[in-house]
């Protein structure tokens, strides 16, 4: 389809017109021959001689192809453009963060399967993950690990798939054996730094107490709610444990009391899944639907079309002259009238 970006500009097509019913014609004073029974010729003529102008002709062609070049430089002032069909995209209306824990206590084989199996935390952990990543396509996502200390795996990005192959390869005590939880989330705060979306959702899984913060937990998750970061903490291990295997639930709920949040609590693989639909059904997928229409700019063709017609008139009109001027040359030098 084709469309005028500035069609107002079309009221400037009959310009030329008004210009010469309304301004007087250009003069200009030119040398003349003077001869003495000129007042004569005039008399017996019954004529009074008074100041006058001669009125150039041009050819018609030339009137034709100046007014189509007007029109031409028009249609470009008016900005003709081809227009395409609709394109519609969409692009996440939150920010997502993953925090996961992995300590040296989650090499504990005591994470209970849908069989009643057992298997490592993190295994049962990233199986989990893996499908609750995998299923918000269109969001973007960050990953952190933390451990000792906080590290971002991958920065906020809409390649889930790159997410999953570094969850895949994440394994237990790459970030040391303590739990950094303070500093796992301040490094989720600066993450979303980069963000210039306002709903942003930090998921903290962790089966730890914080032991190696510089921050106390609670307090970075006030400093989250003040940037708007909503925090939802997952506790997994067991609460009966001592030292640094004891999952600290009153820590983690706190967390997330403090920033908006919700809590949860999972004790084997069906119940941490049954979390992760859970937080699906509380922050589903956002995404912000944006449509526009390829355009086009066409005015280079009135511009080009009229640049030809012009420089093509231009030219008839300087060789009807050459050859106008060549022809009287040769009169004079043949003494033909």
């Amino acid at each position: 389809m084709i469309g005028l970006a500035a069609p107002w500009a079309l009221w400037l097509l009959p310009l030329p017109i008004l210009v010469w019913r309304l301004v007087p014609p250009h003069r200009e004073r030119e040398e003349a021959v003077r001869f003495p029974f000129f007042r004569r010729v005039t008399e017996a003529a019954g004529v009074e001689p008074r100041a006058g102008a001669a009125v150039l002709s041009r050819p018609w062609f030339a009137t034709a192809a100046g007014a189509l070049c007007w029109g031409l430089v028009v249609l470009a002032l008016a900005r003709p453009e081809r227009v395409g069909p609709p394109v519609t995209t969409e692009r996440a209306a939150r920010d997502v963060v993953l925090a996961i824990d992995i300590s040296g206590s989650m090499d504990a084989r005591d994470f209970a399967t849908p069989d009643g199996g057992r298997k490592q935390r993190l295994a049962g952990v990233r199986d989990v993950v893996t499908s609750f990543v995998a299923g918000r396509d269109g969001d973007r996502m960050a990953l952190i690990v933390f451990g000792s200390a906080a590290y971002l795996q991958a920065p906020l990005t809409d390649d889930l798939d790159t997410i999953l192959a570094l969850l895949d390869r994440t394994e237990v005590g790459m970030a040391g054996p303590h739990t950094a939880l303070g500093d796992a989330i301040g490094l989720a705060i600066r993450t979303f730094e980069a963000s210039d979306i306002d709903q942003r959702l930090l998921i903290l899984l962790s089966d730890g107490s914080d032991t190696a913060s510089r921050m106390s937990p609670v307090n970075a998750a006030e400093i989250a709610a003040d940037r708007g970061v909503e925090i939802y903490s997952i506790g997994v291990g067991d609460p009966e444990a001592t030292g640094e295997n004891r999952v600290d639930l009153a820590t983690l709920q706190a967390v997330a009391d403090r920033s908006g949040g919700e809590y949860f609590f999972a004790e084997d693989e069906r119940a941490l899944q049954e979390v992760y639909d859970r937080i699906d059904a509380l922050a589903p997928r956002e995404v912000e639907t944006l449509s526009y229409r390829p355009r086009q700019s066409l005015s280079w063709v009135a511009l080009a079309s009229a640049a030809v017609i012009g420089t093509g008139t231009l030219a008839i009109l300087h060789l009807g002259a050459t050859r106008r001027r060549a022809a009287g040359r040769r009169a004079l030098a043949t003494g033909t009238p």
